[in-house]
């Protein structure tokens, strides 16, 4: 920073100041930012990337909506959207749970290893961020009894859950914040028919705008007993 002021003519508070206006007086913001690592695992089921987002719940429709305050829903505490996404398919799996203690995030993981065993996809690992509820050892002793082996991201990189993280953010704009639900129950009960569209008829970027079913490569008859 002195050798930034003396070659500029300005005091170093002004140089200190400046960069601190403009998001520079880090070192590590003049460094180049790391490229995202892209990946994808061969089969569907050989990572299932698992995420939570906390959302309010409400009594009616709140400020984002009427745009008043005033109106909003105070007390009605939050509900909590675990999420799961295939790594291969993108196919997607999500509950809401009152919290995200390890018990919620237990019960999400055991029912989304239902639903992929219903498409015939066999989850053989996880990969999630390093909450408390996914660091718990009953969350651990889940993995092992589901025969699941669970990785944990590098903290602070949450680029490395990316596509949770994708989801989540499709899943706000295209399903929580979409439609104005009378109350947060409407929403919730909304989130299995909004899934539905998404795995099966919404097209995706990342395969070649098909749906994510599309990559099983189901007969005819099973996605007929499966559309449903």
């Amino acid at each position: 920073m002195d050798r930034i002021a003396r070659f500029v003519g300005v005091s170093r508070a002004s140089v200190s100041r400046i960069l601190r206006r403009e998001g520079l007086n880090r070192l590590a913001a003049l460094e180049p930012v790391e490229p995202p690592r892209r990946y994808e695992h061969e089969h569907p089921g050989d990572l299932l990337h698992l995420d939570i987002k906390k959302l309010a719940r409400f009594r009616h429709p709140g400020h984002r909506r009427t745009g008043v305050r005033a109106k909003d829903s105070i007390g009605v505490g939050y509900e909590y959207v675990h999420v799961a996404i295939d790594d291969r398919s993108r196919i997607a799996f999500s509950e809401i749970h009152p919290a995200e203690r390890a018990r919620d995030a237990i019960a999400h993981l055991e029912a989304a290893v239902r639903y992929y065993a219903t498409l015939g996809i066999t989850i053989r690992r996880v990969l999630t961020d390093n909450g408390p509820c996914y660091h718990a050892r009953a969350f651990s002793q889940a993995c092992r009894r589901l025969g699941i082996r669970h990785r944990r991201t590098r903290p602070y990189t949450p680029r490395t859950n990316g596509k949770a993280e994708r989801f989540i953010q499709t899943a706000l704009r295209e399903w929580a914040y979409a439609f104005t639900y009378a109350t947060s129950k409407e929403r919730k009960n909304h989130l299995p028919r909004w899934i539905h569209d998404y795995n099966w008829h919404r097209p995706h970027g990342s395969l070649n705008q098909q749906p994510p079913i599309s990559i099983l490569g189901l007969p005819e008859d099973n996605l007929v007993r499966l559309h449903t």
